[in-house]
Parts: structure tokens; C-alpha cells; sequence
């Protein structure tokens, strides 16, 4: 059986800009399969690939076995396609903008009715679907288009960042559906940086970093694959590069540490991945004062997605998102806390 999507040695450029480099997967029919990583990855450049709203330089794309390239149209009946950015018109209705909709995909207008009143009971908006769609809420927006997008019943939703934004209880709402859909027979590939996302939905998951596939598997099996225990550790709020070394090299031979890496960009803390059956933490306390090296934070926990995408990259996502957006200058921070 073929699968609900092939991407594979996907390539995307523009201008000397390489947005996507060379990213392959494939998703099984009825997964939900997770993109995961920080904007400017690449994610949303092979998501409008896919979906046939960008033209890849290289590479191969299918839906259910038909090549997105060489018959887009057949592909875009398969497909549902929610963006990122919630695009409505603000004097429609809400069934207004469901109407056009199902006439934009040729519905039959009886089955069209059905359809509208269907979905909108499934997302618990029938009592503001004869509203403006400028007056909703972040989350009934959310709610209308993904309406939207599932109106014409694809077998595969495509989903650019679909809680971004939303309150703990829209961005859960969402979720349920998500799951709801999968329930029955629904294929999902959705693009996230938020790790909790991905790890509450997803039944595999690829990590993309600067245009590539870094890692892929199950949410379990990555973090399995990086094994241990973690400690998070600042000798201070900004370590000079000297002492950071030095202490990394201190509790490199503990018996208890497997491994310690640098993450410069979070002002030269030291992550640790410790046994899990060792009290870890006492003995890392315990060298550090007695090669009296001050402790400003410390903290373990259990494995994540981070951890997956900082073993692979030395970073965190969120290193990689605040690089990405220019939200701070560590270097910079970094040097006027030493003065």
C-alpha cells in the first residue's frame, strides 16, 4: 500500500536562500505525523510544496500514491490545507464563508447543506455561524477554518501551526478534534515548535533544523535513543567560556555522567545526561563545591523532544527560535553581564 505522503529528497530554494535542502518522509494512512522545529526550518516551505501552492526545485511528492507534480489537481481533492495565518473575510458569516467554500470545491448544494451543518456541530460553533467572522475570537476563528479546510472530507490534512496563538482551552479543543479525526480514518501532518504539541499527537515525528530532516521516529523512541536522565545546570547567569569548560570537564568524569555539552547560546549553561538510577544530582552538587565552583540554577528531569533536538544540534528549539526571530543578542548579553 502506498503511503498518504511521500516526500522525499524534497529541495526548495530562494534566490541563494536554500529553505529546504533535502527533506524526506513518509506517512502512513490514518497517522498523525508531527514536523517539528523552530520557524525559518523549513517547515512550512514542504508543507506549501506539498500542497501544491509552491514549486520545489527537486524532488518527489505524493498523496495516496498520485504525484502532486505531475497532476495537482487530483492531489488538491485529497488534500485539506490549513495555513498558519487565519485568513477570513470579515463581513461573511461564518456559514457564509462555508458556502463559498463548498461551492469553490463544486459540492452539490444539497450535500453541501449537510456538510455545513455537520461541521459546524462538530466544532461547537453552530450559535455564531450566522455572525460576522469579524467579531470571533481567536480560537472560533481557528475553529471556522479548519471547517474550512475539512468541508470537501480530505483524506489527508495538512496543518501549518494550528494551536499557535490559540488559550490553553481553544488549543485543546483543537487537539481532541485532531484526535477525533484520526479516530476516523483521517490522515494529519501538522508543523509545530511547540515540543508538547507534537508529543501529545503525533505517532512519529520528523525534527528539521536549517532545511533538513535531523531525526525521525516515534516521540518515545527518540527520547529513548538519547537515554538518561537530564540535568540542566548554570555555574551563573552568564558562565565565562573558562569556567564552563572547566566544570564541563570536572563532571565529565563522574561516574553518574554520561555526557555534558556546552549550550552557548543560553549563556554557557552545561546540559548533563546523568543515570537514571543514581542520585545524580547530590553527586554533581557535591564536585561542584568542592572544586568551589558556584551553583546560580540547577535542575533534572526526564527526557524530551528538546533534548532530541539538542543532542542533534547542540541547542534547544528555543535557541533556535529566539535565533531565528532576532528576539536577543546572547553574545551581546552575554558581555555586558561579564563587565
Amino acid at each position: 500500500m502506498a503511503p498518504a505522503v511521500l516526500v522525499k529528497n524534497l529541495k526548495k530554494s530562494y534566490g541563494n536562500v536554500e529553505a529546504v535542502k533535502d527533506v524526506s518522509f513518509a506517512i502512513e494512512p490514518g497517522e498523525i505525523f508531527g514536523l517539528l522545529g523552530p520557524n525559518g526550518a523549513g517547515k512550512t516551505t514542504t508543507i506549501r510544496c506539498l500542497c501544491t501552492l509552491m514549486t520545489p526545485d527537486a524532488g518527489q511528492l505524493e498523496i495516496n500514491g498520485i504525484s502532486v507534480l505531475e497532476d495537482p489537481r487530483a492531489a488538491r481533492q485529497m488534500l485539506g490545507y490549513i495555513a498558519q495565518e487565519v485568513a477570513l473575510d470579515k463581513v461573511l458569516t461564518g456559514r457564509e464563508l462555508l458556502e463559498l467554500q463548498a461551492a469553490i470545491y463544486h459540492l452539490p448544494k444539497a450535500k453541501s447543506r449537510d456538510r455545513i451543518a455537520q461541521m459546524l456541530a462538530l466544532l461547537e460553533i453552530e450559535d455564531i455561524a450566522d455572525k460576522k467572522t469579524g467579531t470571533y475570537s481567536g480560537g472560533q476563528k481557528k475553529r471556522l477554518d479548519l471547517a474550512a479546510g475539512l468541508l470537501h472530507q480530505p483524506a489527508v490534512l495538512v496543518l501549518d501551526e494550528p494551536t499557535v496563538g490559540l488559550d490553553i482551552e481553544s488549543r485543546t479543543a483543537v487537539w481532541n478534534f485532531l484526535r477525533q479525526l484520526q479516530r476516523e480514518g483521517t490522515t494529519i501532518l501538522l508543523t509545530s515548535h511547540y515540543l508538547e504539541e507534537v508529543d501529545a499527537l503525533a505517532g512519529r515525528v520528523a525534527i528539521i533544523d536549517s532545511g533538513q530532516v535531523i531525526s525521525s521516529g516515534t516521540p518515545a523512541a527518540l527520547k529513548a535513543e538519547v537515554g538518561g536522565d537530564r540535568i540542566t545546570l548554570r555555574i551563573r547567569e552568564f558562565t565565562p567560556d573558562a569556567e564552563a569548560t572547566s566544570a564541563r570537564d570536572l563532571l565529565t568524569h563522574l561516574p553518574v555522567v554520561q555526557e555534558v555539552i556546552i549550550n552557548s547560546a543560553q549563556g554557557n549553561s552545561l546540559n548533563l545526561v546523568v543515570n537514571q538510577d543514581a542520585d545524580a544530582l547530590t553527586a554533581v552538587q557535591t564536585a561542584l563545591k568542592a572544586a568551589n565552583l558556584p551553583t546560580f540554577g540547577i535542575s533534572q528531569s526526564q527526557p524530551s523532544l528538546d533534548d532530541v533536538y539538542l543532542a542533534a544540534t547542540g541547542r534547544t528549539l528555543m535557541d533556535a527560535e529566539m535565533a531565528a526571530t532576532g528576539k536577543r543578542d546572547l553574545k551581546k548579553e552575554k558581555k555586558q553581564a561579564m563587565r
